[in-house]
C-alpha cells in the first residue's frame, strides 16, 4: 500500500496491527484496553498473535466437529490397559500423553488419586471417542480434565471446606466473597441465615482481633451419603488482641448438599468449636 512505502519494518507492522485491531473491532466487536509504551508488545508479536486469534475464529466459524481419535491420526500404536502390565504403565502412559500433544491435545487431572493406568485407560477406553472443535492451528492445545468426566467429590469438598471456608475464616482480612456458600446457611448456633448475615458475623469476628494466625489445619474424614457430604477436621490457630492472644485447638465440621438442578456442591453447615460467633 503507498501509504506504508515510507515506513520502515516495525512502522509497517505497527500499521498492519491497528488496521487487523480495526478489522477484528468491526466484524467481532472486539475490545483493546490501550496499553503504555512500556507494557506493550513488539509489534511482530502482537502481529502473529493478531493473525493467531482470527485464523482461530475463521475455523471456530466452520465449526467442524471431529472425535478426539480422528484428530490424533487414528493411532494404532497404543495397546488397551490390560495389555500393558504394572512396570510398563508409566511409560506407556508419557509415551501417549507426548503422542496427544503433538496434535494438540492434553489430558490432565486434578485429584491425585487418578493414576497413570486410570488416565490410559480412559484415554484410549473414552476419551478418544469424544467429540471435540476440529481446530488446526499450531500452539493451539484442546486441554481435557479427568475430573470433568468423573469427579472426585472427597478430594474436591475437602479442599473446598478448607482453603475456601476454614482457611478464609481464620484470616484477618475481611470477607467480601464466601465461594461455594448456600442461599442459608447455619454458622455454629447461626441456623439458616443468609450470605450477607454470614459475612457480616464472620467480619465481626474477625474484626475483635488485632490479628488472627491459623497454624495448622488437618481434614480427618470425609462422608458422603447421597446428597450430604460431611467433611471433619482439626485446627490450630491464635487470635491476637494487644499483647494478649487468644489460642484455639479444636475440631469443625463443613457440611456440603448436592444441587441437583446446578450440579454442584453448596456449604450449607460450618460448625468451628471453641469459636463464640
Amino acid at each position: 500500500m503507498d501509504e506504508f512505502k515510507n515506513l520502515n519494518d516495525d512502522e509497517k507492522l505497527k500499521a498492519e496491527n491497528d488496521f487487523l485491531k480495526m478489522k477484528m473491532m468491526l466484524e467481532r466487536g472486539a475490545e483493546f484496553a490501550k496499553t503504555d509504551k512500556e507494557d506493550a508488545l513488539p509489534a511482530d508479536v502482537e502481529n502473529q498473535f493478531l493473525r493467531n486469534i482470527m485464523e482461530f475464529e475463521k475455523q471456530f466459524d466452520k465449526h467442524k466437529i471431529t472425535t478426539v481419535y480422528d484428530k490424533l491420526g487414528q493411532p494404532q500404536q497404543f495397546k488397551p490397559s490390560n495389555e500393558i502390565d504394572d512396570g510398563g504403565i508409566e511409560n506407556a502412559w508419557e509415551e501417549l500423553h507426548a503422542y496427544m500433544l503433538e496434535y494438540g491435545i492434553e489430558l490432565s487431572a486434578i485429584s491425585p488419586k487418578i493414576t497413570a493406568r486410570e488416565l490410559y485407560r480412559f484415554t484410549t477406553e473414552e476419551l478418544f471417542e469424544h467429540e471435540t472443535d476440529d481446530i488446526d492451528m499450531p500452539g493451539i492445545i484442546s486441554g481435557f480434565i479427568y475430573d470433568e468426566f468423573y469427579p472426585d467429590y472427597e478430594y474436591e469438598n475437602t479442599n473446598y471446606a478448607i482453603d475456601d471456608c476454614i482457611k478464609i475464616i481464620f484470616n484477618k482480612e475481611a470477607v467480601d466473597q464466601m465461594p461455594h456458600l448456600a442461599k442459608k446457611v447455619t454458622l455454629n448456633n447461626h441456623k439458616n441465615i443468609t450470605q450477607d448475615s454470614y459475612k457480616t458475623i464472620i467480619n465481626q469476628f474477625k474484626n475483635a482481633f488485632d490479628d488472627i494466625l491459623l497454624h495448622s489445619i488437618e481434614a480427618t474424614g470425609c462422608f458422603i451419603k447421597e446428597t450430604i457430604c460431611t467433611i471433619k477436621g482439626k485446627y490450630v490457630a491464635e487470635g491476637i488482641i494487644d499483647n494478649d492472644s487468644v489460642e484455639w485447638n479444636n475440631e469443625f465440621t463443613v457440611v456440603f448438599n448436592f444441587d441437583d438442578e446446578l450440579g454442584y456442591w453448596d456449604i450449607v453447615e460450618v460448625e468451628i468449636k471453641g469459636i463464640s460467633f
